[in-house]
């Protein structure tokens, strides 16, 4: 027997314990498990001294290696920590999504059937150099009754290390067992491989990251997997907009941050307002940012961008690619159908954008655009699960079943059947 536990690797001697603390869960009361978040956001502030200095070896470590807004991802700071323990106090005031009933029905032999929300168990987490997702899905993976084993990119390992010895902390303060939470040591594929495919361990394991990531894991993994999509997001500018609305939404969705999978990546214009908007858009996105000392947004134009406004040429591989930079891809179209043509053929289903003051293109583009989320003038970045009063979010997921957009405590649980009879045969 110890033997046999010999060889098993650190990676599925944790998907065991984890296994094993799950099945505990079903005892906990929702009260506990706030306590715990609190404890564990405590935690996060008072261990801010050494997880800003896992951080900094992180940062250093990846500097040269990575894109500076990957460095940003990357980078914490005490605003940012504080920001990540208030994002669970959030979640501790969230109502349990457990043990609701979410239907009920009594059959003419007099059984009594309810559909009662449950935790789905063991999931695991494989992201990327983000390292705030360690506290979020670590916390929302609670509040929804389940364990997590979280899987860092190695960019992100000593951050990630040191907020999960923190959360750690706050667990055993609260009481609960230290293996509700779970970190891979291993950075290596083979530890991702192995997670991927910890079948009987994991119930459900979902990707966060860069499609490279996304990809590998669909293609890998035995265990159920529930994909979170690449955000190649469109802003429309139809006929009908309000010229000034649209540039400032167009540079929210690029700008602000566009490291992340809700910034937008693609400007389709119409025809009849791009004399007008386009010239705007430029000014807005690259000659003021530079006067500024902004980093400007290189423009990628098609041919018909191009009689307007300079820019770089667009390729067509430029309008399906998630640049996670200061670039945008611009194309003229000629009207809504055109637009939403494009987006059928281009988007990865995560966010789009109209920008109408006519509500029938408005109805039109909600009703033709199949994505997680869809918006009539506002700006895609709205596509989180603090923004959605999710408290935050385990990722967005672009597919249709189990779940779809930002995914929150209620996303995270799976239901079963109660049936309640006396004495019934069939």
């Amino acid at each position: 027997m110890q033997a046999e536990k010999e060889m098993k690797s650190e990676t599925i001697l944790i998907c065991e314990r984890a296994k094993a603390v799950s099945r505990e869960f079903g005892g906990i009361s929702d009260e506990k498990i706030n306590a715990a978040l609190l404890a564990m956001a405590d935690e996060l502030i008072e261990g801010t001294d050494e997880i800003l200095a896992q951080n900094l070896c992180d940062v250093e470590a990846a500097r040269g290696q990575i894109s500076e807004v990957m460095i940003d991802r990357l980078s914490l700071s005490a605003s940012r920590i504080e920001a990540m323990a208030d994002g669970i106090r959030q979640i501790a005031k969230l109502p349990s999504p457990l043990g609701r009933v979410l239907e009920r029905t009594e059959r003419p032999n007099g059984l009594q059937i309810e559909r009662v929300s449950v935790p789905i168990g063991v999931i695991g987490i494989i992201y990327e150099s983000r390292p705030n997702v360690t506290s979020d899905a670590a916390a929302l993976a609670l509040k929804s009754g389940n364990v997590c084993i979280l899987k860092s990119g190695k960019e992100a390992y000593r951050s990630a290390k040191a907020i999960v010895d923190a959360l750690k902390r706050g667990l055993t303060k609260a009481g609960l067992p230290v293996d509700s939470v779970n970190l891979i040591n291993d950075t290596t594929r083979a530890g991702a491989n192995e997670l991927m495919r910890a079948n009987g361990l994991v119930d459900m394991l979902i990707p966060r990251g860069g499609a490279g990531l996304i990809r590998a894991c669909v293609e890998n993994a035995t265990v159920p997997c529930l994909e979170t999509g690449t955000g190649i997001c469109h802003i429309y500018i139809d006929k009908d907009a309000d010229l000034d609305k649209a540039v400032q939404i167009v540079k929210n969705a690029k700008t602000s941050r566009p490291s992340v999978c809700n910034a937008a990546e693609v400007c389709l214009v119409h025809k009849d307002v791009a004399g007008d908007v386009l010239p705007m858009l430029k000014r807005a996105l690259a000659d003021e940012r530079k006067i500024s000392g902004e980093v400007p947004v290189e423009l990628r134009l098609d041919s018909r961008a191009q009689d307007f406004i300079e820019g770089t040429e667009a390729t067509e591989a430029d309008f399906d690619t998630e640049f996670l930079d200061y670039v945008l891809a611009v194309s003229v179209v000629d009207g809504i159908e055109d637009a939403v043509e494009h987006i059928s053929r281009h988007s990865t289903n995560h966010s789009e954008a109209i920008v109408t003051e006519n509500a029938g293109a408005a109805d039109y583009f909600t009703c033709h655009v199949d994505s997680a989320a869809v918006y009539v003038n506002a700006s895609t970045r709205f596509t989180d699960g603090g923004e959605f009063g999710l408290g935050c979010e385990m990722g967005i997921s672009t597919q249709k079943l189990h779940a779809r957009g930002p995914l929150g405590i209620r996303e995270l649980t799976t239901y079963k059947y109660i049936i309640r009879g006396n004495g019934q045969i069939r």
